[in-house]
């Protein structure tokens, strides 16, 4: 599990697709949207957003499905 990330750090995550990497836009700490898909980020359980490098395309990710590369 990954903590303490911070804008711009390079992660790496998988996706259906194979491993793919990306950096750190922002931490999220409330309910935010990204993908189409709604993430319940808080302040106790905040949640990442990231930015992929292949794509451009922005996603929220719990700590624990990033690496820091």
């Amino acid at each position: 599990m990954t903590k303490d990330l911070k804008a711009g750090d390079h992660v790496k995550w998988d996706t259906p697709q194979g491993e793919t990497t990306g950096k750190v836009v922002k931490k999220e700490t409330g309910t935010t949207k990204a993908g189409g898909h709604t993430a319940k980020a808080s302040k106790d359980d905040p949640q990442y957003r990231v930015k992929s490098d292949k794509s451009g395309k922005e996603a929220v990710h719990k700590p624990d499905a990033l690496k820091k590369k």
